[in-house]
């Protein structure tokens, strides 16, 4: 039977890291004057970091037999994180602010260190909802800023759902990224009305085009066109059969000319002529949760079966690190 001694490996490690010796890495961290340089081992770090595997293997050694890395982008209080576990495989997060979790999420990416992505995202899951919550903007564009985030997307993705003011009131909403509008728009339980979906996406086309007027009566047939082609992947996704009449001609109406003729045409059948054949696509209406009446349960509608459906993973569940690798910390 093997007995294995972790602690002792890992103290070994720690040490060799804190002493430096026969080193032949340096690696030179952070902004001047608060930069610093850690003494590290080739083999090390190219057995226990993709990233520096292949950066070393490109570098040539110098005159005083060592290779010298810069990293003025990373802080050096990420990087000591970084390198501990790199050589020991312990870290330690607990008095660690949560901007600097998230920094450190993103380098850990960067270097390739899955199993300290996956533990990263757990604890800010976890641990930081509030901080999260009034840093949503921040943190919603960073989980989607790498396919490797997919489980802090998935979390900011049930608050969008749940909570959309959180994104769509913010002023910083109009700087929003397609991408993740698109993605937002997607979302068959999204929890807001289809009437203010059609506000916040015109909102957020007008403050992508320069000196356009919000008053789409002064605007020209050359705006129109300008606003349609900004909005062209966004206004396939909106579902135009949920609005009611009242939106439509408020709200709908005086930005009718962006929409495709044939499906404004349609619009004006549905609520003057309904039965009359419609022949554009009809996405399913959002499943909005609504208190049922002999219950105090909350209960999702049901689409009707005809409706078109969109081709996006809808998350019903709660964010959960069941799945989340084991990573020693120390205390």
């Amino acid at each position: 039977m093997a007995v294995a001694f972790y602690d002792k490996l890992s103290s070994d490690l720690s040490n060799l890291l804190i002493f430096g010796d026969e080193f032949n890495v340096t690696i030179d961290v952070g902004q001047a004057p608060n930069n610093q340089v850690f003494k590290a081992h080739s083999i090390i770090l190219s057995s226990r970091c993709s990233y520096f595997k292949n950066k070393l293997r490109t570098m040539s050694y110098n005159e005083n037999n060592f290779k010298t890395i810069k990293r003025n982008d990373i802080s050096v209080e990420v990087f000591d994180i970084i390198i501990r576990y790199i050589y020991n495989g312990a870290i330690t997060l607990k008095s660690v602010n949560t901007s600097v979790m998230f920094d450190l999420l993103v380098a850990s990416s960067e270097f390739g260190l899955e199993e300290l992505v996956k533990y990263v995202q757990s604890l800010l899951a976890e641990n930081n909802n509030s901080w999260i919550h009034l840093n949503f903007f921040y943190a919603c564009q960073i989980s989607f800023k790498d396919n490797n985030f997919e489980d802090l997307k998935k979390f900011c993705t049930n608050i969008i759902i749940r909570q959309p003011d959180i994104i769509f009131d913010t002023d910083k909403f109009i700087t929003l990224p397609e991408s993740i509008l698109i993605y937002i728009l997607r979302l068959d339980d999204l929890q807001l009305d289809e009437g203010k979906i059609w506000d916040y996406v015109i909102k957020w086309g007008i403050a992508q085009i320069s000196n356009l007027s919000p008053n789409s009566e002064q605007w020209t047939d050359e705006n129109f066109l300008t606003m349609k082609n900004t909005l062209k992947n966004c206004l396939p996704l909106i579902r135009y059969f949920s609005i009611s009449g009242d939106d439509v001609f408020k709200k709908v109406r005086p930005y009718h000319k962006i929409l495709d003729a044939t499906l404004w045409e349609d619009l004006m059948k549905k609520f003057m002529a309904p039965s009359d054949v419609i022949t554009s696509t009809i996405l399913p209406p959002r499943n909005i949760l609504h208190k049922d009446k002999s219950s105090t349960s909350s209960t999702i509608s049901v689409p009707g079966q005809h409706f078109t459906s969109i081709s996006q993973p809808i998350i019903t569940q709660p964010f959960t690190t069941n799945n989340t690798p084991i990573l020693r910390t120390s205390d």
